[in-house]
């Protein structure tokens, strides 16, 4: 399994999962074109995309979606029912091909060849957020993102995974005294918010294992945050708190503009 974060940031997320079998996209918060190019960037043809699964309801994450289901019959869309619900109702990402729309509701496991896809709920000011674990060829890739908290039932859904998409959204001290509202920083920090760095390091510290390595820091805020900052608050939390990790553990920063490499999980 291969995988390469394309694009993450408040701007728009997209990454891409491959195993021998398929080519899936979690999340298509870009532009069709956009898509098409960070995928091409990697060596990918948009045509041999087959799969696209939806966290939640929000621009950043679905707004590319109704362009990719429309203009490539081959993709089928997973997503909960509450989040299409909502899409449909709101006319949000436009008409969407009803042959092409399939339901994954949270706590499900379904299987697609060589590619095993799980999913668990999270705590987000969406419709009915949720987040995949991606599992081919026993490795396993844990995504999760906008979310408020951890709970202890997604900290059992992605512990021990081999490679992990995790958000590092916001430096508190930057969020308290930077520009935004107090009302929107309260959204932020909240149960249905985003996850600090110090939230995702204390994260990662309670599930990486000895097998874990590698993890992508994405989601981060470009008003709150800094690509220093989140490493490097990774990387202490991690190193300091002594998490069972090899030493060839490899932190990727990732960008709301160019993909990471397409990287072996």
């Amino acid at each position: 399994m291969k995988v390469s974060v394309l694009a993450s940031g408040s701007s728009g997320n997209i990454t891409l999962i491959q195993t021998q079998e398929h080519k899936v996209l979690m999340d298509a918060g870009v532009s069709g074109k956009k898509a098409k190019d960070l995928l091409a960037s990697v060596g990918v043809d948009i045509k041999e995309i087959d799969m696209v699964f939806l966290s939640h309801d929000h621009t950043d994450h679905s707004g590319g979606l109704g362009v990719l289901m429309r203009r490539y019959p081959q993709i089928n869309a997973f997503a909960n029912s509450g989040t299409w619900q909502y899409l449909i109702d709101t006319n949000k990402i436009g008409k969407l091909p009803v042959d092409q729309i399939n339901t994954f509701e949270p706590g499900k496991i379904k299987s697609f060849g060589d590619l095993e896809v799980t999913s668990f709920a999270t705590s987000h000011d969406a419709a009915q957020p949720q987040y995949y674990v991606f599992a081919s060829g026993g490795k396993r890739f844990a995504c999760l993102t906008d979310t408020g908290y951890v709970s202890n039932n997604v900290k059992s859904q992605i512990e021990a995974a081999d490679g992990y998409l995790m958000e590092f959204n916001y430096d508190d001290l930057m969020l308290r005294h930077g520009p935004y509202s107090w009302s929107l920083k309260q959204r932020i920090m909240s149960d249905v918010g985003h996850l600090s760095n110090e939230q995702a390091g204390e994260t990662l510290l309670d599930v990486v294992k000895s097998n874990t390595k590698n993890i992508f820091l994405a989601h981060r805020s470009e008003h709150n945050n800094t690509k220093y900052k989140a490493h490097e608050a990774a990387k202490d939390i991690l190193i300091n708190g002594d998490a069972e990790l090899p030493a060839d553990v490899k932190i990727y920063d990732t960008a709301p503009d160019r993909p990471t490499d397409l990287v072996e999980i």
